[in-house]
């Protein structure tokens, strides 16, 4: 059967009121590239003055502000914003807080948490950031990388769906992994989302 036009998905990514929002801008930028059809239905932010905020704004993306300093209002803001878009996945990108169980069940999609290094070696509380290749540095590990996993009521712990390596036995310093790392977080993550995406439409 020719000419079937692909199904196109829509995420909602969830960040923090510090992110940079370098994870956010590569997925969006991959998927306008390469034409994925797979749209950000709205980028949800914990503080009005998040970095990221002026590029959803140049690009035309959605934001919905929800503070986190309340957990309970914050997660049932989450769920409103859910429920009013109704987003195939959300995706974390530099969200560093906790969703609780009841949380991830009301929403009734699965979100996607990206962590910078092989899990489960240097992942749960704590590890987060450049603390994550402080320790890797500090264990003087010769390959480093990201690993995308499901997000469930404790910090990195859901099954992990994809990881990808990088060689960071030239790296001098924590700061080096980090860059290496991040770069490949930028390659990896959206080919990723889609790929899940995709394997789940198959699968349901």
């Amino acid at each position: 059967m020719a000419g079937t036009t692909p199904k196109t998905y829509r995420i909602a990514v969830l960040t923090s009121g510090l992110s940079r929002g370098s994870n956010l801008r590569a997925i969006h930028q991959y998927f306008r590239e390469h034409k994925i059809p797979v749209e950000i239905g709205f980028v949800l932010i914990t503080r009005k003055s998040a970095p990221v905020a002026e590029y959803c704004r140049q690009e035309g993306l959605p934001v919905e502000f929800v503070s986190s300093l309340d957990p309970q209002a914050f997660e049932a803001g989450i769920q409103k914003m859910v429920q009013s878009y109704q987003p195939d996945l959300l995706v974390l990108a530099g969200f560093m807080k906790k969703l609780s169980a009841d949380c991830l069940r009301a929403m009734a999609i699965p979100a996607l948490n990206i962590h910078p290094a092989l899990l489960p070696k240097y992942g749960g509380q704590g590890f987060y950031g450049q603390r994550v290749h402080e320790a890797v540095y500090a264990s003087q590990e010769k390959v480093s990388g990201v690993s995308i996993h499901l997000v469930d009521p404790e910090y990195d712990h859901g099954d992990v769906i994809a990881q990808a390596e990088i060689d960071i036995s030239d790296c001098q310093t924590a700061a080096e992994i980090g860059q290496r790392v991040l770069e490949l977080e930028h390659r990896f993550y959206a080919p990723t989302i889609y790929k899940y995406l995709t394997s789940r439409s198959c699968s349901g």
